[in-house]
């Protein structure tokens, strides 16, 4: 999210980043996305190895503000992206 609080995108991108830099980045987006009244976001992770996606879903299940996810479907992504609903404020 930017400075003016605008609402943030609806869609984060983590391919290309370590672990860590992905994780810390999604955590805060989560916090932004939430805070900013989101529903559904998409995380893209990429296929690749699985990795970055496997490390996504551990935090997603133990998360305070996930309601629930899901990899993408056709049309969505596939599996290299997951749509992760948010609790309601």
């Amino acid at each position: 999210m930017n400075k003016h609080n605008t609402t943030p995108p609806n869609e984060l991108s983590l391919r290309h980043l370590t672990v860590d830099e992905a994780l810390f980045r999604l955590d805060r987006y989560l916090n932004d996305a939430f805070m900013a009244g989101l529903y559904q976001v998409r995380i893209v992770h990429g296929k690749g190895t699985g990795t970055l996606r496997q490390a996504v879903h551990r935090v997603l299940r133990r998360h305070s503000l996930v309601k629930s996810f899901r990899l993408g479907v056709y049309g969505e992504g596939e599996a290299g992206v997951t749509v992760v609903k948010l609790v309601r404020r």
